[in-house]
């Protein structure tokens, strides 16, 4: 067996702006593919270093929406590599102490969208039973990228998936 083929898949949550870069943007990407930059938060740039892999598949959450929830599922498509927003002075996500030989924070490519037949809102998650221990549910949680469990992973799919 190959070392690929043995290692778990993970699932994940990543939180986006719509009005910034939606699911639907992610669909009209050259090759359906964008880095997800920009993250400056420790936890959630750990997450990307050290635990997100190839095959990886994410719940895309549009945050700070009306409503916010899950629009659809994308790919982690290439493993974490140095952020190169922080080092774009002209970029909102500059970091003067990250640098190419030094380099303070990462990302990873993210693609293979597959946007839900039904957008899938925070009310709605927070309805259901099978959901109540799902990261985003808690209290005072803002991690713009979470960890889920397969059976919420599939549990969410099948809502957004419903005829």
């Amino acid at each position: 067996m190959s070392k690929a083929s043995s290692v778990a898949q993970n699932f994940w949550l990543m939180k986006t702006e719509p009005d910034v870069f939606s699911i639907q943007d992610l669909v009209r990407r050259p090759g359906q593919r964008e880095l997800w930059d920009g993250v400056r938060n420790y936890q959630a740039r750990n997450f990307m270093m050290n635990d997100m892999k190839l095959g990886d598949l994410v719940l895309f959450y549009h945050s700070n929406a009306e409503p916010s929830g899950v629009a659809g599922v994308a790919e982690i498509i290439e493993p974490a590599k140095p952020d190169p927003s922080s080092w774009d002075s002209s970029s909102e996500y500059f970091d003067a102490k990250s640098t190419p030989e030094n380099p303070r924070w990462y990302c990873v490519t993210v693609g293979k969208p597959k946007p839900f037949r039904n957008f899938v809102t925070l009310d709605a998650l927070r309805q259901c039973e099978a959901l109540k221990d799902m990261v985003v549910l808690r209290k005072g949680q803002r991690l713009s990228i979470q960890p889920v469990t397969k059976d919420e992973f599939e549990f969410v799919v099948s809502l957004g998936m419903k005829s």
